[in-house]
């Protein structure tokens, strides 16, 4: 279990084993001040697959002191339930991707980006395996944030339906990026703002400094801020309305996941690069994360540990 595993360890799921097959394939192409680019990805597990392809284009102008770029990309997910053909049950989700960018030489030190993103979605976007408790009005107002299994086992209704989200979910996001270099170290700074027609607005900042030392180290310290809000329709505990007939209505859209409401993530690390002769390169990073969920049941904090070794090699 690792710490994106919440929603299972918070259910008393017991422990399973899944194999996933993936491979990924892109390639770019530059001559003179124009650029293509394609990739393509496929991936299979035994309830969910997932294909993508998309192309981008890049113009330098001014020599170089300006830099735009253009590209789409589409999506297609298939979710499904394991042991079950993905023609009796599955979920499909289409999404395309728009993106274009301006990058900025501002002076021999300094150089800026301002990219802007369009995601269009279509489709189910609910797990197939995620249940969404109900309680009635009077319940729900004795659900804290952070309840126990327990505690919500025992105030909410019988029924449990499984969730049920939009079927059509537009992204927008605009990222600023600024890098600087002096002496023997670069200041890297990232700003994302985000909103969606869900309802969700969200900022990302994100600070990184290298140092070099020497011709051959480099390290780096970073810190990362992450915040939203929650969408539209998200409750801590849904509500089952009652008619004057005693009759309930289970509200047409519903969801448990914790990652759509209210939060805030930091993240904390660094890392050190070694160039291994002229054409190898190793890296090492660690970053600790840090998430408080403002108005979830069963976790108010999630806290894990990301590290990875890699090696790159480069050839003319």
């Amino acid at each position: 279990m690792t710490a994106a595993s919440a929603d299972i360890v918070a259910t008393a799921s017991p422990p399973w084993t899944e194999v996933r097959h993936a491979g990924s394939l892109e390639g770019d192409y530059k001559k003179g001040n124009y650029g293509v680019g394609a990739h393509a990805s496929i991936s299979r597990e035994p309830d969910y697959r997932s294909i993508s392809a998309g192309l981008h284009g890049t113009l330098d102008l001014d020599e170089k002191n300006f830099g735009l770029l253009l590209g789409y990309a589409y999506r297609h997910d298939t979710a499904g339930r394991a042991g079950t053909p993905f023609d009796v049950f599955g979920w499909t989700l289409q999404r395309h991707d728009l993106n274009t960018g301006l990058t900025i030489v501002i002076n021999r030190s300094t150089i800026g980006a301002l990219q802007l993103d369009a995601m269009f979605e279509r489709g189910n976007q609910a797990k197939p395996y995620r249940y969404v408790p109900l309680f009635a009005a009077e319940a729900a107002e004795q659900v804290p944030a952070g309840a126990s299994v327990e505690l919500v086992s025992a105030l909410r209704l019988h029924a449990r339906p499984l969730e049920a989200l939009p079927l059509a979910r537009d992204r927008f996001a605009l990222t600023g990026r600024l890098a600087h270099r002096r002496g023997g170290a670069t200041l890297r700074l990232e700003e994302r703002l985000y909103t969606d027609t869900w309802g969700m607005a969200a900022s990302t900042t994100d600070v990184r400094y290298s140092i070099d030392i020497g011709r051959f180290v480099t390290v780096w310290p970073r810190l990362r801020f992450h915040a939203q809000t929650g969408t539209d329709f998200w409750q801590r505990a849904t509500v089952v309305s009652v008619a004057e007939d005693g009759a309930g209505t289970i509200p047409v859209v519903r969801t448990g996941d914790r990652e759509l409401g209210p939060l805030w993530t930091l993240t904390g690390g660094g890392g050190v690069s070694v160039k291994l002769g002229a054409r190898f390169t190793a890296t090492f990073q660690v970053d600790g994360v840090f998430t408080h969920y403002l108005d979830a049941l069963y976790l108010t904090r999630r806290n894990a540990l990301f590290s990875a070794l890699a090696l790159q090699a480069a050839f003319d």
